[in-house]
């Protein structure tokens, strides 16, 4: 019995001890366990594998992806941070910038700023491609300058009222419709997603005249293409106590863990600790300082259970950013199949 619950143990549990972490890699392949059947079967994977969403906004999705191996759910990270394409700035054409920021390091925030456009209404430019068109390029001017403000106070010294324009944000940037562009999108549809986002500073008489071309692009060539400000993935953790633990040890152990975690219960005029919702710990290991408790309880994670977390830019919901992801991931496995029946046909 006790084998068994081993074997168990080592199939579905990473075990965090002291000074390590047990059963790392994934050891349930075919023929590795006497008694178990892991060959992969399609009808048994549909069966376990869910998806279940926990949380959605605007702008971040945290849902659990249960059933599948480690190197599935890495790829998925993988491709949300590099291959779900987005539009962003990649050519600068500078025609005045006498503020104190240098052309390349003005580009280079520009570059960065998210632009809201639906990525899947655009066509990938074409290399060597020097004029955009319509299908594949958007295009913002920027143009501000600072002046004077006539109407500040004589003994102020705050550049708020002294001048006027002396900061660029992004709500300066001006969308230019090219071809038919006018009539696909609506006015204000196409924009940064924030228009706070300061890009410079000007003081009277400097000024910055430029036009941008925004084109099609994946983060694997540039970070600035990147749907998401992060897309990671966790373990769900699995906390066990071994062993009751009442009176002040109760206080004391639910004072190790993540507040939520441990929950300190009366039962029979006694204090009895009770685990609640592992879910929220973030698994410091305080526990194993104190020599009465770190024997009382076992830290785990769920092996094939991954709580995703996506934080878009704003360029596209959350949850379209994963039916993308998934996307791509498909169109990469059907490539694979593709290239399996070229070979087995030469």
């Amino acid at each position: 019995m006790a084998a068994s619950q081993a074997v168990e143990e080592m199939r579905n549990r990473v075990v965090l001890g002291e000074f390590g972490v047990r059963n790392v890699h994934t050891t349930d392949f075919p023929g590795n366990y006497s008694g178990y059947d892991d060959a992969w079967d399609q009808d048994c994977f549909e069966k376990n594998f869910r998806v279940d969403v926990v949380h959605m906004d605007e702008n971040s999705l945290e849902f659990d992806m249960v059933g599948i191996d480690a190197a599935i759910a890495n790829a998925f990270r993988r491709i949300l941070l590099a291959e779900v394409p987005t539009m962003a700035v990649e050519k600068v054409l500078v025609y005045n910038n006498t503020s104190i920021v240098q052309d390349e390091i003005l580009a280079h925030r520009l570059g960065l700023i998210p632009i809201l456009a639906d990525p899947r209404l655009f066509e990938f430019r074409n290399e060597g491609d020097e004029e955009g068109t319509e299908i594949d390029t958007l295009q913002f001017r920027l143009q501000v300058r600072c002046t004077r403000n006539p109407q500040a106070a004589k003994d102020s010294s705050d550049p708020n009222e002294l001048y006027v324009n002396h900061k660029v944000y992004t709500r300066h940037m001006t969308w230019v419709p090219l071809g038919n562009q006018a009539d696909v999108f609506p006015e204000g549809t196409i924009r940064p997603v924030h228009g706070d986002i300061l890009i410079a500073q000007l003081r009277p008489g400097q000024e910055i005249d430029l036009l941008m071309h925004c084109v099609k692009g994946i983060g694997k060539d540039h970070a600035k293409f990147s749907p998401v400000a992060t897309a990671s993935y966790r373990l769900l953790p699995d906390i066990t106590l071994l062993e009751p633990v009442e009176g002040e040890a109760a206080e004391e152990l639910r004072r190790c863990f993540s507040p939520g975690v441990i929950e300190v219960q009366e039962v029979h005029g006694k204090k009895v600790a009770r685990v609640v919702n592992p879910r929220l710990d973030t698994f410091s290991r305080e526990v194993f300082r104190h020599e009465k408790l770190k024997k009382a309880v076992r830290l785990a994670r769920v092996r094939d259970h991954y709580i995703f977390s996506v934080e878009s830019t704003g360029v596209l919901p959350p949850d379209v950013l994963v039916s993308e992801a998934i996307k791509v991931l498909m169109r990469k496995c059907q490539r694979f199949l593709d290239e399996l029946e070229a070979v087995q046909m030469d």
